[in-house]
């Protein structure tokens, strides 16, 4: 429970974030900045961030589905686990967010596939680190 948990609270916040950055950066926002345009961003974050928990906690707590499977697969160590699930954000945020308007590229794969990437890493990082092993790695953590 505590993975769904984890999941739900840090992945929209963080993938928010990074998908307005994304945006922003891609619209030319970052070219010429001063300390007002940062605060902007700041603002347009926290009003936007009800957004991002109602459109984001649906895929993170998939993303900590695909996560806790993952964690019952006996060969797979926790390093491993990390790549995978970052690996999965990665692909299907990139493939959902890049391929949009006449300015589809390299670019925006990379970073649309940021906003995947890091919450789900990041997530999957804090579970392993807090929460107790369940299934085959318990036993072994146990022995």
């Amino acid at each position: 429970m505590k993975r769904y948990l984890i999941f739900g609270a840090i992945g929209p916040f963080v993938g928010g974030l990074l998908l307005l950055f994304a945006t922003s950066y891609l619209s030319g926002y970052w070219m010429h900045t001063n300390l007002m345009e940062v605060q902007k961003f700041f603002v347009v974050m926290f009003k936007s961030l009800q957004y991002s928990y109602l459109f984001g906690l649906l895929p993170a707590l998939m993303m900590a589905a695909i996560d806790e499977i993952i964690c019952h697969i006996r060969i797979i160590k926790p390093p491993l686990r990390l790549v995978i699930v970052g690996t999965i954000g990665f692909v299907f945020t990139a493939f959902l967010y890049s391929n949009r308007g006449a300015d589809a590229g390299a670019v925006q794969f990379l970073l649309y596939g940021l906003v995947g990437l890091v919450p789900a890493v990041l997530s999957s990082w804090l579970v392993s680190r807090f929460c107790k092993p369940v299934g085959p790695h318990a036993t072994q953590a146990a022995a």
